[in-house]
């Protein structure tokens, strides 16, 4: 259960900060979804309105990274930090732009793989080789 009020859409066109960015949610993605997570930071607009242009800056942008990359990204963080709804909500982007079970479980392996060496690392505090410092 959220700890904050998810604000419905009536809500939202009650505050001008929050329609306007909910709006440029709905342009942006070109759909009418506004996900929990923008319900819930606008409680706080220029909290919503920060986050939200943070997102759409790298994750709705060119750049060197193509889409599903960066959501394949995004998963495999989400799931380190165990954050469900970013896992969830990332899954679902990365299967709309392509992501096929086969890549999803791969990404799972590597994830685990990862976690599990990098525990290892940090409990018998393992020095980084020379050759890998930049």
């Amino acid at each position: 259960m959220a700890t904050v009020p998810l604000l419905s859409d009536a809500e939202a066109e009650a505050i001008p900060e929050v329609k306007a960015v909910f709006d440029d949610i709905r342009a942006t993605r070109k759909s009418d979804f506004v996900n929990n997570i923008w319900r819930g930071l606008a409680n706080d607009p220029a909290l919503l309105k920060r986050t939200w242009e943070q997102v759409k800056g790298i994750m709705a942008t060119e750049g060197a990274l193509d889409p599903l990359t960066r959501e394949l990204i995004y998963i495999a963080v989400s799931a380190t930090n165990g954050c469900s709804y970013c896992v969830h909500s990332h899954t679902a982007a990365a299967r709309a732009k392509g992501m096929t079970p086969a890549q999803h479980a791969e990404l799972m392996a590597i994830v685990g793989l990862a976690s599990q060496t990098n525990s290892l690392v940090t409990q018998m505090q393992i020095p980084v080789d020379p050759q890998f410092e930049v």
